[in-house]
């Protein structure tokens, strides 16, 4: 059997697609006896027939639907070939890797993002979550273009745009402690209640622990998500930040501890990227986009609110 042609196989779908050879001619930009012959030529090298010519209009037979099935993976894989091709040559990237810490506030971030990315049609955006330390591994390990989480500012291969300051608040649910809610709980009070901490998503996480008590019992969850519910079902305490609890404070259905041994803490909220790695020009484009629009939250979430004794 000949090598059949990338050509023949795009007639092929185009007569199948728009209900025969005068269109498909006309959407290929091609003469009707071009792409007639194109057809012809895959059923001789295939020797199957792939079209039924009996009725007005022609119509796929079995083997020809069969067929068509394979061709339609081969011309997608085909036209994602070309559009990649023609992006290296333009210096676009075709994708962008994009890791959101847990620290990140998802409304705000995902819609500059998605502002950013409708601007780039042809780059996809490769979007993934990561907690703790596991943004930062990401991107010194080049599997990320760009986070938004906090880092270590006096990383030197690193450089970042201030997007606002998030407070992590120490919070309960109301009648999770035995004792009442004040400024001066200590961490001996704490010691045998349950503390909820977020599990590090690096695959190489560091010998540190944050915001956790020495000592104390903990369960540990995968996101902010799912322990801001493990709290506010009362099964631990721990810190939340302040974005993900507004409402719950706002309400009663969670309660800050802050105080004088628990003070919360409050860290910067960044979009960060590789200082020594050269960037394409659509990162560059959203890293400029973001930076005009820095900073990105309100000066509230950078503040921890103390703990309130409750009123009986």
């Amino acid at each position: 059997m000949a090598a059949f042609t990338l050509h023949e196989l795009q007639c092929f779908d185009a007569v199948l697609r728009h209900g025969g050879f005068q269109a498909a001619a006309q959407h290929l930009h091609r003469s009707h006896p071009s792409v007639f012959a194109a057809v012809a030529k895959l059923e001789q090298q295939f020797g199957l027939a792939l079209l039924d010519r009996s009725g007005y209009r022609v119509r796929p037979t079995d083997a020809g639907r069969a067929l068509h099935r394979k061709a339609e993976t081969l011309l997608r894989e085909a036209e994602e070939l070309r559009v990649h091709a023609e992006q290296l040559a333009m210096g676009q990237e075709t994708e962008l890797r994009v890791v959101l810490g847990d620290l990140c506030p998802l409304p705000p971030v995902l819609a500059l993002l998605g502002e950013c990315f409708a601007h780039a049609p042809q780059t996809r955006l490769h979007l993934q979550f990561d907690a703790i330390t596991g943004p930062w591994e990401r991107l010194l390990d080049d599997e990320a273009d760009l986070i938004v989480h906090r880092i270590p500012k006096d990383d030197a291969r690193l450089e970042w745009i201030d997007l606002g300051r998030v407070a992590m608040v120490p919070v309960v649910a109301p009648g999770f402690l035995a004792f009442p809610v004040s400024r001066s709980i200590t961490p001996r009070q704490m010691q045998g209640l349950t503390q909820c901490v977020i599990r590090d998503s690096a695959r190489r996480p560091p010998d540190q622990e944050h915001f956790v008590l020495p000592g104390a019992p903990q369960s540990s969850v995968p996101d902010q998500l799912m322990k801001k519910e493990l709290i506010v079902h009362g099964m631990a305490w721990g810190h939340l930040p302040r974005f993900l609890i507004e409402d719950e404070l706002r309400d009663g259905r969670l309660l800050s501890i802050a105080g004088q041994h628990f003070p919360g803490v409050v860290e910067d909220l960044v979009v960060a990227r590789r200082r020594d790695t050269p960037h394409g020009p659509v990162a560059s484009r959203v890293w400029a986009f973001l930076a005009q629009r820095a900073p990105l939250l309100g000066v509230t979430t950078g503040r921890v609110p103390s703990a309130r004794p409750l009123r009986v």
